[in-house]
Order: structure tokens, then C-alpha cells, then sequence
């Protein structure tokens, strides 16, 4: 097992005790997107870059960026209104709102501007961070929630607007990137009617240096000889080598584990759906387990890395294009920054799109 901590689930949901409302239900989805779209030609403009080097490298064609009017909490507020009309819900209806974001536009907390936006006004709403691992570590936490009987209805929203923290002039970390929101709805319901059938989480921060987002270390005066810290980040670094090499070595070892934990076979999976970060790596994990091409989801190319948004965004187009059916059994791994990485098997319980 790699170095770094590890968290796992396989049959009932932890927590669940004599609960009878100890599985979780994933019964809507909604995303939400930028308007503006700047394609690897006109990026081209400002880099020495070019479509073909990205797209051989990456699978990206296009990026969606925020525009003055469209800042996260906007974005998150409608990919979580649309995922509660998919559902079915009013917003009073609501118990918890897990925001899975890197880059809030409160550092003191987004999510309860996404609540407020609502009206989710008996929800309780706070922000998880865990880079591009976000949405299913907040997944796996909202199920957590509904297995101690604590919450009966969550939604769930991945949101990142990372347009803000990149280097335009650095074409090895600008031309992956894109903003974009996405969110899930989930519900209690019986332990074998379950929709989350296992999962792993781990981390490992001996190898944090591979992808950051960090402060800068820039002081002010305050008293005398004394100074403090002036707050800022620089913009994300990455060592794109490094982080390739992990993806393509840990993504299939823990989807593999979690497929053997809970004896499904590759063979009986409907989707692979990944964290978009690289089509490469998508390629890679598919011939691993022998997933043909059209059973792996990927969007990658229209929208880059939108973090911890890809999973449910490539989700929600999905199901709204008659893809992804209720019943449907898909294979999820969320991986990146920190470094964190994780497995979730899932089943689509929705109505179609």
C-alpha cells in the first residue's frame, strides 16, 4: 500500500447500526457553466502553444472561464437548484449542503451563500477541500451524514473556478483548466437499495509539492521589528510529470481493490467515470480493466479540468443525454492535489434527463 492515510467502505454504510434508512440514494444531478469558451486556437494567441500540442498531450480542445457576472457562488447556486429540480425537491426540503471547492469566493466559507441563494433554509451548509478528490470526498461525507440518521436529504455541488489562480503565461499548467459547477442530489433510503456500494480515500502528503495552490510569503510591518503575514496565493504549480506517473499508478490500484472488495467484476460496470484531468490517463485506466471506449465518460476535451466540478458535470450530461439510465452501475475515481486520491462505486437512481 502506498505511503499516506486510508479510509474505506465496502457492503452497508459505516455508521449505519440498526439505522433502516442507512443507504444513500443519488436521485438528481444539475451543472451549471461559464458562457465564455476560449478554444486552444485563441489560446494560442497569448502562449506559444498551439491546438494540436494540446490536444496530443491533454485531450483538451476548449475551457470554459468566468465572467464578472458569473463568480462560483452564482454557478454553484444554479447547478444546486437545477440538481433539486431534477429531483424533485424544494429547497426546504434540503438537510445538508457539502460544497467541494479549491478556490471559494469567501475563504471563510461558500457553501452558506449557496444556501442563502436557495432558500435552503433548514440546511446546514460548509465548504470541504480536497482539490480535484473534492466531489467524492464530499459524496462519501454526505453519506456518512445520511447513514447516522443525522440528515435525510443533501446535495452535494463540486464548483471550482480556478481561471483565478492560473498563470496565463505558463502554457504547461494554463492550457488544462477550466471553471465550471455541478451538483448531485442524495436521499436516505434502505441499506440494500443503496446507491454508494463502496469506497477508498486516501491521501498522502509527502507529495504535496507535485500540485499546489499556496500562499506567498509577503510581509507587512506591524510594530517595529515585528511583521505579519500579508495574505495572497500564487498561482497553481504543478509538476505534470510526477502527477501523470501517480495518476496512472494509483487510480487503477484502488479502483481494483474496491472492485475486488465488493466483487464486482469490470465486466458488469455500465460507466467508468473519472475525475477529467487528462484523456490519457482515462485511456489508460479503460485498457487496464479492459472498459471499452464508449463505456468511458469524458467531456474533457469541451471543458478541461474543472476540478472538483468533473465528475458531476461529466455525470449530469450524461444522464440528461439518456446515457447514464436509473440502475446504471459506474466505476468513480476523483484524484490530485494534496496528494489525494479515492474510488467510489455507484448507483445512478434518478429520473432520466
Amino acid at each position: 500500500m502506498p505511503n499516506g492515510v486510508s479510509l474505506s467502505l465496502t457492503g452497508p454504510m459505516a455508521g449505519a447500526g440498526t439505522n433502516p434508512a442507512a443507504g444513500m440514494a443519488l436521485v438528481g444531478c444539475g451543472s451549471a457553466l461559464p458562457a465564455v469558451s476560449i478554444s486552444n486556437e485563441e489560446l494560442s494567441r497569448r502562449v506559444d502553444t498551439s491546438d494540436a500540442w494540446i490536444r496530443s498531450r491533454t485531450g483538451i480542445g476548449a475551457r470554459r472561464v468566468c465572467g464578472p457576472d458569473e463568480p462560483l457562488t452564482v454557478l454553484a447556486s444554479q447547478a444546486a437548484r437545477r440538481a433539486l429540480e431534477h429531483a424533485g425537491w424544494r429547497p426546504e426540503d434540503v438537510d445538508l449542503i457539502l460544497l467541494a471547492t479549491s478556490s471559494p469566493d469567501d475563504l471563510f466559507g461558500t457553501a452558506p451563500r449557496v444556501q442563502a441563494a436557495l432558500g435552503a433554509t433548514g440546511a446546514v451548509a460548509f465548504d470541504l477541500t480536497a482539490a480535484c478528490s473534492g466531489f467524492l470526498f464530499a459524496l462519501v461525507t454526505a453519506g456518512q451524514y445520511i447513514a447516522s440518521g443525522a440528515v435525510r436529504r443533501a446535495v452535494v455541488i463540486g464548483a471550482d473556478q480556478l481561471s483565478r489562480w492560473v498563470d496565463w503565461d505558463d502554457r504547461r499548467t494554463c492550457v488544462l483548466f477550466g471553471d465550471g459547477a455541478a451538483a448531485v442530489a442524495v436521499e436516505a433510503c434502505a441499506a440494500a437499495d443503496t446507491g454508494l456500494l463502496g469506497f477508498r480515500m486516501r491521501s498522502d502528503g509527502s507529495r504535496n509539492a507535485c500540485l499546489t495552490l499556496a500562499q506567498t510569503d509577503s510581509r507587512a510591518a506591524l510594530l517595529g521589528e515585528l511583521s505579519t503575514q500579508k495574505g495572497g496565493f500564487a498561482p497553481i504549480h504543478m509538476n505534470g510529470q510526477e502527477v501523470y506517473k501517480f495518476a496512472v499508478r494509483e487510480v487503477p490500484a484502488i479502483l481494483q481493490e474496491l472492485l475486488e472488495s465488493t466483487g464486482v467484476a469490470p465486466a458488469q460496470l455500465d460507466w467508468l467515470l473519472l475525475h477529467q484531468a487528462n484523456q490519457r490517463i482515462l485511456d489508460a485506466v479503460a485498457e487496464r480493466f479492459a472498459v471499452p471506449a464508449e463505456r468511458v465518460l469524458s467531456n474533457l476535451a469541451h471543458y478541461g479540468n474543472t476540478s472538483a466540478a468533473t465528475i458531476p458535470l461529466m455525470l449530469d450530461e450524461a444522464v440528461r443525454d439518456g446515457r447514464v439510465l436509473s440502475g446504471h452501475l459506474l466505476a468513480s475515481s476523483g484524484f490530485g492535489a494534496g496528494l489525494s486520491w479515492g474510488a467510489a462505486l455507484l448507483r445512478w437512481q434518478g429520473p432520466p434527463g
